[in-house]
């Protein structure tokens, strides 16, 4: 319901902007041109008056609907809340954590295995 109010809504305001621009203003606008027209000037204000209060009203009606839907719709939830949280034999001593739950070893320095140092024999120098 919510994508299709939006749709309409995104379509009056493309109409809107259109009808807007289209409109003769104190400069001549975008509606540039003589009385070459099927319209009057006169026609043609009032029509385009009309259409744009019309327009108006829709863009307003679509912009409550949406704030209405938007304020008593289902709330948003993040991506790692929908992981459910393992049980305590199968999760690492770390933590329950999204990372806990994915596995793939540890990679903390007190969890590593310590490595014996190598002697100095072994050690290749560097000349």
């Amino acid at each position: 319901m919510q994508n299709v109010l939006i749709v309409i809504h995104l379509l009056i305001v493309l109409a809107l902007v259109g009808v807007v621009l289209i409109q003769r203003s104190e400069g001549g606008g975008l509606g540039i041109g003589g009385g070459s027209g099927f319209m009057s000037a006169r026609g043609a204000a009032n029509a385009l008056t009309r259409t744009t209060a019309i327009l108006g009203a829709g863009f307003f009606a679509t912009s409550l609907l949406l704030g209405i839907l938007a304020m008593n719709g289902e709330r948003p939830t993040d991506i790692l809340n929908r992981i459910p949280a393992g049980n305590s034999q199968t999760a690492p001593a770390g933590g329950n954590g999204i990372l806990d739950q994915l596995g793939g070893g540890t990679t903390t320095p007190e969890a590593a295995p310590e490595q014996p140092a190598a002697p100095a024999s072994q050690v290749p120098s560097s000349q």
